[in-house]
């Protein structure tokens, strides 16, 4: 087996030989990639029921069809995204040349996924970066085993192994790997992790992206469908047990719509999961035996009141959808993101209560508002920041191929899905190519310098409208 080494450089030099720039080669790529997805549905299947006991729904959802969208998106659009852009702004001096931006490719990039969705993490930027002509290193995480090796068999067969590796293996390996030099590194995963990543990326001047997570709130205020906001809330929470890193990481809302949400949270969940969600083919399980250990020792510490749920099993890693009422900002629960099915409800008295709430935590990954008065949403939307945004569902904003995913501050930098993806994996070469004409122009910028010939400089530079009878953009 070759060494990281030995497949860096491998991969630089087919960089180098510029086999992967044309866009033919591009789309090639990117079909063999569709084909790998479509032709393996049932191994992909098996192996995440394996790692996460993730239900057919949820794969095929939330792993398969997330990554072919983006597919068809980027595959529908590559000739587009990839054409030189003339429409940027030209002055009197440079109205004759041609001036435009190529997306170039970066190099060789490394992709490192996470466990929570071990498909689509690893994939998604792997699409952005073929598109955008890069050769890539894949790093799957080595806690879901099972679509580890999947992906370990199966890129190698569809992609061009000279342009495409995976590398396996542990934290240790991965450290190894970011000693070597990469031309960019996109991370998914935790806020520890990262900050690793931008030590080990510093020497070598790499530009990373890192797609964190962070506590994102749901906020419900103001009139609202109680029974539709409980579905909506309990199916964006729950889903894959709680391991997104866009799940509503908690509740705000006041004491009063608290007490009507209660009994339709456990309506819902009864009509999702039944009388034993332990028992149910719909709901998954925690990844590892070490997070399990984690998500029950908040549960434990929190002073909250378990309202809904609270059972769980060690054997099969099994925590049953969970609801607490009564938890402060100091709660056990409230210091980190929760990530799994354990869903907090903090009470305010008022909206701007729960907007200055919002703002005095890190910026989070995703915010979600219910309320039927479009007066509330757009209200939060406007004082608030963050990665993501949706009214009135959650986690869906981040299928959306047209919309940038990413986070901010403390959730992440970066973005990806789409056109963005191909952004984040392009170098935005500006061009100038400067015509011999008009140069009773340019000898005015010449030595000897004088007062009338800058006069003179300036007005021609300058994007002022109308200053020269022109515009700003040519």
């Amino acid at each position: 087996m070759a060494s990281q080494s030995e497949v860096i450089d491998r991969l630089r030099a087919t960089f180098r030989s510029g086999v992967t720039f044309p866009e033919q080669f591009r789309m090639t790529q990117l079909q063999s990639l569709l084909s790998l997805v479509e032709e393996n549905e049932q191994l992909i299947q098996d192996a995440l029921h394996k790692d996460l006991h993730k239900p057919k729904f949820e794969t095929v959802l939330s792993e398969i069809q997330i990554t072919l969208n983006d597919l068809y998106f980027a595959m529908e659009n590559l000739r587009t995204w990839m054409q030189p852009e003339y429409n940027i702004g030209k002055n009197l001096a440079t109205r004759m040349d041609d001036c435009f931006i190529r997306r170039e490719p970066l190099g060789v990039v490394l992709i490192i996924g996470a466990w929570n969705y071990p498909l689509h993490l690893i994939l998604l930027p792997l699409v952005a970066a073929i598109a955008a002509g890069n050769c890539a290193i894949l790093k799957p995480s080595e806690i879901c085993q099972a679509t580890e090796q999947l992906l370990a068999e199966l890129i190698p067969k569809y992609l061009s192994q000279d342009c495409y590796a995976v590398l396996c293996g542990g934290a240790e390996d991965t450290k190894s790997l970011l000693k070597n030099k990469f031309d960019h590194i996109f991370y998914t995963g935790s806020q520890v992790v990262a900050r690793s990543i931008l030590l080990a990326a510093a020497p070598h001047l790499t530009p990373v992206t890192l797609e964190l997570g962070g506590k994102s709130p749901c906020f419900i205020y103001g009139h609202i469908d109680i029974q539709k906001a409980a579905k909506r809330l309990c199916w964006s929470k729950f889903f894959n047990t709680g391991q997104s890193c866009v799940a509503p990481d908690y509740v705000l809302c006041t004491a009063q719509t608290r007490d009507a949400l209660l009994p339709a949270l456990r309506e819902t969940l009864r009509t999702f999961y039944g009388p034993d969600p332990g028992a149910s083919l719909d709901m998954g399980r925690i990844v590892t035996p070490r997070h399990w250990r984690r998500l029950m020792d908040m549960l434990e510490k929190s002073k909250g009141k378990v309202v809904i749920g609270g059972e769980s099993r060690e054997e099969d890693r099994y925590i049953a959808p969970t609801v607490l009422v009564d938890v402060q900002e100091s709660d056990a629960l409230m210091q980190e993101e929760i990530f799994g099915p354990i869903l907090p409800i903090l009470t305010i008295e008022s909206l701007e209560e729960g907007i200055d709430y919002i703002n005095r935590q890190e910026k989070p990954l995703a915010l979600y508002v219910f309320s039927d008065e479009t007066s509330v949403v757009t209200t939060v939307l406007n004082n608030t920041s963050s990665g993501g945004f949706c009214g009135n569902d959650g986690i869906v904003h981040m299928a959306l191929p047209g919309l940038p995913f990413g986070g901010v501050g403390a959730s992440g930098m970066g973005s990806y899905h789409g056109r963005w993806g191909f952004e984040t994996f392009s170098h935005r070469r500006g061009c100038m190519n400067r015509s011999w004409l008009l140069e009773r122009v340019n000898v005015l910028r010449y030595p000897p310098y004088s007062d009338y010939n800058l006069g003179w400089l300036r007005w021609a530079t300058t994007f002022k409208k109308n200053s020269w009878g022109g515009c700003s953009v040519m």
